[in-house]
C-alpha cells in the first residue's frame, strides 16, 4: 500500500485504512494478466489521492510541464527563418534542428529511462525538468549553430521520459475508473501547446527574437519544476523494478504491438499535417493567412479528441481503439473528396483532429497497463515509437508527393491508419490466445 506524503497526511492514512479493507481487482482483465503483473497499478488504486470530483492540482503541474515540452518541439517551425538569420545557416540546416529535437526523442528517451530507471519516480521528474530548463537555457543564449543543436537534443532527453512518467504518475493520483482521463489531462498540455503556445511564441520571437521565446518556454519549466517539488507527492514504497525486468516488459508481445500500431497512428497524422499548408493552399485554394486560424481549428478538434479519447481509455481501450482507428481511416479518405470544398475541408479537418488524438491516451494506458510491475521503460518507450511515427509519416508523405503529387497524401494517411487498425485486431487476437492460455494453467 502506498502512502503519498503531503500535506494530508493523516488523512490520506485514514482513508487508507477504509480503502484497504476493501477488495480490489485488477484493473487490466480479460487479457489473461496475472495479479503480480498488476501490482503496480493495483497500488495506484489503493491509495488515489483523489477519488471523485476534480482532480488534483498536481495533475495540472504536469499538465504546464507538457505544455512546455509541446511549445519547445513544435516552436522552432515558425521560427527556421530567424533562426537561420541569426546563426547564419541555410534554412535546410537550420531545419536540421528539428531533426536533431526528434532523433533526440526518440533514441534519447529510453536510453535515459534505463539509466534513472532506479530513482523514486518524484525526484525523476525533478531531475527531468532541470535537464529541460538547462536544454532551452542554453538554447536560448547557443551562439553558434552546433551549440544550439546540442541544446535541443539536450533538451529532447526530458521529452518522452518525461511524458512517459508523468503519465504513470497520474495514474497514481486518481481512482481507477479516472486513468485514462488522468493520462489525457497530461497529454492536454501537447496539443493547448499547439492552440496557444505555439501561436504566442511564434509571435514573440517574431516581434522581440527567437531567443526570447525559448526564454518564456524556461520559465515556464521553472513553473512546472516549482509545481512538481510543491505538489507532487513522494511515494512511499515507490520500489524501482530491476533493468532486467523493464526490458523484459517492453518486450512483451502485446506491448511491441501497441507500440506498433501506435507508430502508424502518428505516421498517418504526420504523413498529412507536415504538408497541410501547401494541400490547403494549392488544393482547398485558401490564402497564406487563413491557413493559421485553419490549423487552430484543428488543434480544438485535437483538443476534444485528446480529452474524449481519455474517458473511452476509460471505458474498454480496445474496443474503443479499433473504432477509432477505422473512422479516423473514413475520415482521410474521405478528406480526398472535402478538400475541394472550402468549408467541408474546414470541418472534416477538424473532424480528423479530433479521430488523430484521441488514440494517444488509449495508447499509453494500455503500454503502461501490459507492462505490469515494470512500466517505466514502457512507458517512455512509448513516445520514442511515437515520434519515430512521425519521422515515418513526415517521410513517405514527402515520397508520395515526388511520386504522385498532393492529391496522394490523403490516401497515404488512410492507408497509415488503416495499418494502425489491423495491428488493434492483431492485438484482439493474442489477447484473446493469451487469455486462454491463462484459464488452462
Amino acid at each position: 500500500m502506498l502512502l503519498l506524503q503531503n500535506d494530508y497526511d493523516k488523512l490520506t492514512f485514514l482513508e487508507e485504512l477504509q480503502i484497504e479493507k476493501r477488495e480490489t481487482k485488477p484493473y487490466f482483465q480479460g487479457i489473461g494478466v496475472s495479479r503480480k503483473m498488476n501490482t503496480t497499478l493495483q497500488h495506484a488504486q489503493a491509495a488515489p489521492l483523489k477519488k471523485k470530483g476534480a482532480f488534483p492540482l498536481s495533475l495540472i503541474c504536469l499538465t504546464i510541464g507538457a505544455f512546455a515540452i509541446g511549445m519547445t518541439e513544435f516552436l522552432v517551425m515558425g521560427l527556421l527563418p530567424n533562426v537561420a538569420a541569426d546563426l547564419n545557416v541555410t534554412i535546410s540546416q537550420a531545419g536540421q534542428i528539428i531533426t536533431a529535437y526528434a532523433l533526440g526523442v526518440a533514441i534519447g528517451a529510453p536510453v535515459l529511462t534505463m539509466l534513472t530507471h532506479s530513482l523514486p519516480k518524484k525526484r525523476l521528474l525533478i531531475l527531468l525538468m532541470l535537464i529541460f530548463i538547462l536544454g532551452n537555457a542554453l538554447s536560448m543564449i547557443a551562439p553558434t549553430y552546433p551549440l544550439l543543436v546540442g541544446a535541443r537534443v539536450l533538451t529532447a532527453l526530458a521529452h518522452g521520459t518525461f511524458l512517459g512518467v508523468g503519465s504513470l504518475i497520474a495514474t497514481y493520483l486518481v481512482s481507477p475508473e479516472r486513468r485514462g482521463s488522468a493520462v489525457s489531462i497530461v497529454l492536454a498540455g501537447l496539443t493547448i501547446a499547439n492552440i496557444i503556445g505555439v501561436p504566442i511564441g511564434t509571435f514573440i520571437g517574431q516581434h522581440f527574437g527567437w531567443r526570447a521565446s525559448f526564454g518564456v518556454i524556461t520559465i515556464l519549466g521553472i513553473f512546472s519544476l516549482l509545481g512538481i517539488m510543491r505538489f507532487i507527492p513522494v511515494i512511499r514504497g515507490d520500489k524501482a523494478s530491476s533493468l532486467a525486468q523493464e526490458i523484459s516488459s517492453v518486450l512483451k508481445p502485446q506491448v511491441l504491438l501497441t507500440l506498433l500500431f501506435g507508430l502508424f497512428g502518428c505516421a498517418s497524422l504526420f504523413a498529412m499535417f507536415t504538408y497541410i499548408s501547401p494541400v490547403l493552399q494549392s488544393i482547398s485554394g485558401f490564402q497564406e493567412n487563413s491557413v493559421t486560424w485553419i490549423l487552430v481549428i484543428f488543434g480544438i478538434g485535437v483538443t476534444i479528441g485528446n480529452i474524449i479519447g481519455g474517458k473511452l481509455a476509460d471505458w474498454k481501450q480496445l474496443p474503443y481503439l479499433a473504432i477509432n482507428y477505422a473512422v479516423l481511416a473514413i475520415v482521410l479518405a474521405a478528406l480526398t473528396v472535402m478538400l475541394s470544398n472550402p468549408i467541408l475541408a474546414v470541418i472534416t479537418i477538424f473532424l480528423w483532429g479530433v479521430a488523430a488524438f484521441a488514440i494517444l491516451p488509449g495508447i499509453q494506458l494500455r503500454t503502461m497497463t501490459l507492462a505490469g510491475d515494470a512500466p517505466m521503460l514502457t512507458a517512455t518507450a512509448n513516445h520514442s515509437a511515437l515520434n519515430i511515427g512521425n519521422a515515418l509519416g513526415a517521410y513517405t508523405g514527402g515520397a508520395a508527393i515526388t511520386l504522385a503529387g498532393l492529391h496522394s497524401l490523403t490516401w497515404l494517411a488512410a492507408g497509415l491508419a488503416t495499418l494502425g487498425l489491423i495491428g488493434v485486431l492483431l492485438s484482439f487476437m493474442l489477447d484473446r490466445k493469451v487469455k486462454l492460455k491463462a484459464a488452462q494453467s
